[in-house]
């Protein structure tokens, strides 16, 4: 497990649930911060004392502070972390669930972990430090298509352009029709419901409505 922890949070009564969850990672040890350009110091002062964090673990938006002049969110934390190169392992802990966001942090600044605050989080965020700690990228449950850009590779012209046409409003039935007008291989009602419910599989949607919203999170249409 990882020796040593260090936690961005600038809210007290989260910070004391977090105490609650970390006491359960035996022979560990955790600092907690409030502000993002604190959290920074440490970890360099850290580095320069060879005895760096292993892991951070921080919200991404924080409070206007006087010491947060010159890192003012997670997110500036995080890139100026990679830009860098210091090597630590980076979980989020965030209420944001905006695909956009998080598909920014997962793969363009390469967190280790994605969770999402909530009620019922603590769970949630003792597996991912499990699961960052053996390797794994780790992200909440409902937000895990967000994590398989591989998934893109399974979808053809076609399937976009379903898509597209379901987050314009149309129904399977004229979706049909459609591809039927412009003498589209899949044009019968079986050939397009086949293709949104291999979607819904692949993509991890509910439901039809939830496959358009998953798409658009995904940057798909």
């Amino acid at each position: 497990m990882f020796k040593k922890i260090i936690v961005a949070e600038d809210i007290d009564t989260i910070s004391d649930g977090l105490k609650a969850v970390f006491e359960k990672l035996q022979g560990t040890e955790v600092v907690f911060t409030k502000y993002c350009y604190e959290t920074y110091l440490k970890i360099k002062r850290a580095l320069l004392d060879n005895a760096p964090f292993d892991l951070l673990v921080t919200d991404l938006s924080f409070k206007s502070s006087h010491m947060d002049v010159k890192l003012t969110s997670g997110e500036e934390v995080i890139s100026q972390l990679r830009t860098e190169g210091i090597d630590i392992a980076i979980i989020t802990y965030s209420i944001d669930e905006r695909g956009y966001n998080i598909r920014h942090l997962l793969h363009e600044l390469n967190v280790n972990g994605y969770v999402s605050k909530g009620r019922e989080s603590a769970p949630d965020l003792l597996r991912a430090i499990h699961t960052v700690f053996e390797g794994e990228q780790y992200v909440s449950a409902h937000l895990a298509h967000l994590k398989k850009p591989d998934t893109l590779t399974d979808l053809d012209a076609t399937d976009l352009e379903i898509l597209k046409l379901l987050a314009e409003g149309y129904s399977q039935p004229e979706i049909r029709d459609i591809f039927k007008q412009s003498s589209k291989k899949s044009s019968s009602f079986s050939s397009v419901e086949k293709r949104i419910i291999r979607m819904r599989i692949s993509l991890q949607a509910k439901n039809t409505t939830h496959l358009v919203s998953i798409a658009k999170d995904m940057g798909l249409v």
